[in-house]
């Protein structure tokens, strides 16, 4: 039996940091963002769907599609948001199941599946469990506005067009508060994992 455990979190509050620690430990992960990207690839699934809708100027001179372009078509456009979820999620959500079923098919005990719209888009419906990794809105602020060189403003309007923060917490199971040191977080991780494979009925070793 594979227990499922969806991961999720605010925009750089620490998730990639998370989702790098349990890979670190030998535990698979399905990670739909690199999915996503592989998708939008040329002779992937979702790329001629996504230039069919959108136009050839969202490609790269290499006919990749430019996703940065692509990002601010799509944000704070919930029309256009809507439309290429409906173009790209049947297909990233066919793939991620599919790993899914290979882990458990090879024997593993904990499938970590990581998904930055985990309950906006009703993912929590297919995994056992989920956490969220949080932290303070002021540190999350000024880690998204080192990491994507934005001012203030900006990095709050990003944070703010997702769920809020408080909202998921909410709705998970677990909750890692990321204030601190990567370390500190690690740490914190290693406990949550120590807690899973110790109380979990399903045979966690």
């Amino acid at each position: 039996m594979t227990l499922y455990l969806g991961l999720t979190g605010g925009i750089a509050t620490g998730k990639s940091v998370a989702s790098n620690y349990f890979s670190k430990q030998g535990i698979p992960v399905v990670d739909t963002d690199k999915i996503a990207h592989q998708l939008m690839e040329p002779g992937k699934r979702n790329y001629q769907g996504i230039v069919d809708y959108f136009g050839k100027s969202i490609l790269n001179q290499d006919l990749t599609i430019n996703r940065r372009i692509l990002g601010q078509i799509v944000f704070n456009e919930p029309e256009q948001l809507a439309a290429l979820n409906a173009i790209t999620h049947p297909w990233i959500k066919h793939e991620a199941m599919q790993q899914m079923v290979i882990f458990h098919q090879l024997g593993h005990k904990l499938c970590v599946v990581d998904v930055p719209l985990l309950f906006e888009s009703g993912w929590d419906e297919d995994v056992d469990r989920t956490i969220v990794i949080a932290a303070k809105q002021d540190l999350e602020v000024k880690r998204l506005m080192e990491r994507n060189n934005l001012d203030r403003q900006a990095a709050l309007e990003r944070i703010q067009s997702q769920m809020p923060l408080a909202e998921k917490i909410k709705r998970a199971d677990y909750t890692i508060e990321n204030n601190g040191t990567i370390a500190e977080l690690e740490h914190q991780l290693a406990d949550l994992l120590k807690m899973l494979r110790k109380v979990d009925t399903d045979g966690m070793s």
